[in-house]
């Protein structure tokens, strides 16, 4: 190797050096490692006496190395000039990171296979950040469409429910009247249940009104225990002294229900779920997220 030649390996291995913020590592041609950065550190915790000489395979998942991806990975960058993928890869105290990993042939000048350049990227908050977009991207569809169904079903019952007061107004045995409340009743609940599905899906304003809470959890009381089930009791308390709230009353039954259910699959198998209020004062500076003042606690 003349002078040159070591001017340019130099170059290369502080350039190399350098870079932190990804893996950047050599393989031999079985896989195992010959050299190791300080991103290689950093990202996967191992210092360079410890990990030169190990496979390359430790930073797989059992799953991976049960499959082959390893071997796969080398044997794919040797016949193709390249392996790329995206996976969970293991840093040295067992937590997992998504990677990016790219994997290069190493030939000398004969065309001969001498080894493999690795380079290993974390990945994990791109990820994180994609998949929250894809979940926000699915909520909004999900909320178009109830929002869509919610309003034709709303103009449905809009019309049955002003059929049937017309029918209980010319109905003349108190059997039939009481017959047709009994509709009247059930397609006002599912008007309620309307509402609720067009304030998920945003297409109704909230309303912000006074309610009283107990009332609200006495009126969907029925309603949890046909959701949840008879396995598991669901009991009240609420004081008779307790003031009224100022809220969406559709929002608060929603977040309500939401608990309960949460609550319901905490269980191994039964059990009871006790809901209570109480009176709260929040004093100034205690919570910042809070304004001062009197607030109910559910």
């Amino acid at each position: 190797m003349n002078d040159s030649d070591i001017r340019v390996e130099q170059r290369y291995r502080l350039l190399v050096e350098a870079i932190t913020d990804y893996a950047i590592y050599m393989l031999d041609r079985g896989g195992f490692v010959t050299s190791w950065n300080p991103g290689a550190e950093r990202l996967k915790g191992y210092k360079e006496e410890e990990i030169v000489g190990r496979h390359f395979s430790t930073f797989y998942t059992d799953e991976d190395r049960n499959d082959g991806l390893p071997q796969l990975a080398l044997r794919v960058a040797e016949e193709e000039g390249r392996f790329e993928r995206e996976g969970w890869r293991i840093r040295k105290d067992g937590t997992r990171f998504w990677a990016n990993v790219i994997i290069d042939p190493i030939r000398n000048a004969e065309g001969v296979l001498i080894g493999f350049a690795k380079i290993t990227r974390d990945i994990s908050e791109k990820r994180a950040a994609q998949e929250a977009i894809f979940q926000a991207q699915k909520m909004e569809a999900v909320g178009q469409l109830t929002g869509g169904l919610a309003h034709d079903f709303n103009n449905l019952l809009t019309a049955i429910l002003g059929s049937l007061e017309i029918a209980k107004k010319r109905a003349i045995r108190d059997d039939v009247r009481d017959l047709i409340e009994n509709a009247i009743q059930g397609a006002q609940r599912g008007a309620t249940l309307t509402q609720r599905l067009l304030a998920f899906s945003r297409r109704q304003e909230l309303q912000i009104v006074p309610v009283d809470v107990g009332d609200l959890v006495g009126g969907m009381t029925e309603l949890m225990r046909r959701t949840i089930g008879p396995e598991v009791l669901i009991s009240a308390h609420f004081a008779a002294d307790l003031p009224k709230v100022r809220t969406d009353s559709n929002q608060l039954e929603s977040a309500l229900l939401n608990l309960v259910v949460n609550a319901r699959d905490a269980m191994p198998r039964c059990g009871e779920i006790g809901i209570a209020a109480e009176l709260k004062t929040v004093p100034t500076g205690q919570r910042p997220t809070l304004p001062p003042g009197d607030y109910v606690c559910l």
